[in-house]
């Protein structure tokens, strides 16, 4: 079982970033893959981006690629999305999510190859 707690959302302006935080409990973290998702209202849960276990491979989607990086440090169990140049766009609850799929070489990134979910983070972004 793997508990996910997200922090660092909160309301900015366009152009503005932030960083989300999420938290996992356990002793098996390297073994996860870990993703970000956000969900707008009135729309469907998307993936944003997704790391490997080891934090070797990346995959992000087309919307976020070049203002959003996502990395982990395994040492402290957390994973990051770093969130530049920030749309109104972006405003949704994030996800963090954990897939048993970390040790491929694929990187997961649909919703249903996660297996545990946080609560979400509220990211509003305001023109």
């Amino acid at each position: 079982q793997v508990q996910l707690v997200e922090s660092g959302g909160g309301l900015v302006q366009a152009g503005d970033s932030l960083r989300l935080s999420c938290a996992a409990s356990g002793r098996t973290f390297r073994s996860y893959a870990m993703g970000w998702f956000r969900q707008a209202p009135g729309k469907e849960r998307e993936f944003v981006a997704a790391i490997r276990g080891s934090g070797g491979s990346t995959y992000y989607a087309d919307s976020v690629k070049g203002r959003f990086t996502i990395s982990r440090d395994n040492a402290k169990n957390t994973v990051y999305l770093q969130m530049n140049s920030l749309k109104p766009e972006d405003t949704a609850v994030y996800y963090c999510a954990a897939s048993r799929y970390g040790s491929t070489w694929y990187v997961p990134r649909t919703l249903t190859e996660y297996d545990y979910w946080g609560q979400g983070t509220q990211v509003t972004v305001s023109s």
